[in-house]
């Protein structure tokens, strides 16, 4: 396969330059002007595109297994390549929850039968219950690429400690959902003027502060990559950039829903607004804006977490919080932070690729010879409206609403996942 006439976009090396590209055996091969391509050889026309590497989303739930109504490895791998994406980390609270070597392996063996690639955090403490820690290294042995209770925080602090300096001693990140329960009263909003009107009193930001603090700190004493996952206050980002200053090895996610939305959002869009943590207010947001414009947060990550219609049907304080946001993503960086000026492409594409991929210590996230032939192929300057979805839910605020940015193909393993034909 030859790609030709693109724009190579190379976050590992902050380049960007017109060539094509060969592509054999799995790998890229070549990357030159005006490469010929053999009889028989298919050649992609990426002329006026940009081909930059795979995404890597690390914060996915696929629901499998436990909840395949919900999402499976089949249909979260085929939401992931129309969006770009060609490698995925799954979290852990699945039912059985991914606490044991057993169901690891079972996981990573179907997934083996995708055409992206999938990974498996495991997780934290035993069955999610915070109260006692998994046997990390077994899991380590058995594929986990990181450990994780997501969704739920793990309350007791030495617990917490305990497993940063297990992880640590794993050469592995420890990945943390931050909201203190003890603050909450309905989880999926806010606690502020909206959640107010609506008569609801909501999560208010210090239950993601109070536990970012403390894990800041834990995470410096404990020297482990630890992940503060889908960061939503201003404060939290102001104690990872700190914690950063003091040589703590500190990580940070921001999604797109927290850098594209207030909680005006919920207003207007009601349960398909709703996740945990919430979103906040319009200062929060800027300043995760900021956060991602100087570094301090290096990952953005969908957190795309499916639901049914009808538990979004419920009622606001009943139904489940979370979001889909694997075919939406890549857009809402070029529509809310590319075209805006906060940030260049390539500083986008370097917190989707490269990364995650030097964090979680995988191979991909670079477009050069001899790496894999994972790549994304684009147009930033097309606008499109989702409207449907691989995914096999369609939780989202975003449907109907114009995006820029619009994947054309997604190649992983040397061969087309996704193409749009549209």
């Amino acid at each position: 396969m030859i790609i030709k006439g693109g724009t190579i976009a190379d976050p590992s090396t902050h380049s960007s330059y017109k060539a094509d590209i060969k592509i054999q055996n799995g790998n890229i091969s070549q990357i030159a002007d005006q490469l010929i391509p053999d009889k028989g050889e298919e050649v992609i026309p990426a002329e006026g595109l940009v081909v930059a590497p795979g995404l890597i989303d690390s914060h996915v739930h696929f629901r499998d297994p436990g909840y395949t109504y919900k999402e499976t490895l089949h249909t979260g791998a085929l939401s992931a390549a129309r969006g770009g994406f060609t490698t995925v980390i799954c979290m852990a609270n699945t039912s059985p929850a991914v606490d044991s070597p057993s169901v690891l392996k079972d996981i990573l063996s179907r997934a083996d039968t995708e055409k992206i690639r999938i990974y498996q955090a495991a997780s934290v403490s035993r069955s999610l219950k915070g109260a006692e820690l998994t046997d990390m290294e077994s899991l380590s042995e058995a594929g986990a690429c990181g450990f994780t209770d997501d969704g739920i925080p793990i309350r007791d602090a030495a617990l917490c400690y305990q497993a940063m300096q297990k992880a640590a001693s794993l050469n592995l990140p420890v990945s943390l959902h931050e909201e203190d329960p003890s603050f909450i009263q309905n989880n999926g909003i806010n606690h502020g003027e909206v959640s107010s009107r609506l008569g609801i009193y909501g999560s208010p930001s210090i239950a993601e502060e109070s536990l970012v603090a403390r894990d800041c700190m834990l995470a410096l004493r404990a020297k482990a990559h630890v992940v503060i996952q889908h960061i939503s206050s201003r404060y939290s980002v102001e104690l990872v950039r700190v914690f950063k200053a003091l040589g703590a090895s500190i990580h940070a996610e921001a999604t797109p829903h927290h850098f594209t939305l207030t909680e005006e959002a919920v207003a207007a869009h009601g349960t398909l607004a709703k996740m945990n943590p919430p979103l906040r207010t319009e200062k929060d947001r800027q300043a995760i804006i900021q956060g991602l414009a100087d570094g301090t947060i290096d990952l953005i990550s969908t957190d795309h977490a499916p639901h049914s219609a009808a538990e979004k049907q419920k009622p606001f304080t009943e139904a489940p919080s979370g979001i889909i946001g694997l075919e939406t993503s890549l857009s809402l960086g070029i529509t809310s932070l590319v075209r805006p000026g906060h940030l260049t492409l390539i500083q986008l594409l370097e917190k989707m690729t490269i990364n995650p991929a030097r964090l979680y210590h995988l191979p991909y996230g670079k477009v050069a010879p001899r790496e894999a032939a994972d790549l994304v192929i684009f147009s930033p300057d097309e606008q499109w409206v989702p409207n449907e979805y691989q995914s096999l839910s369609s939780n989202t605020p975003f449907t109907g609403e114009p995006l820029w940015g619009k994947v054309k193909y997604t190649i992983c393993r040397g061969q087309v996942v996704y193409a749009d034909h549209i």
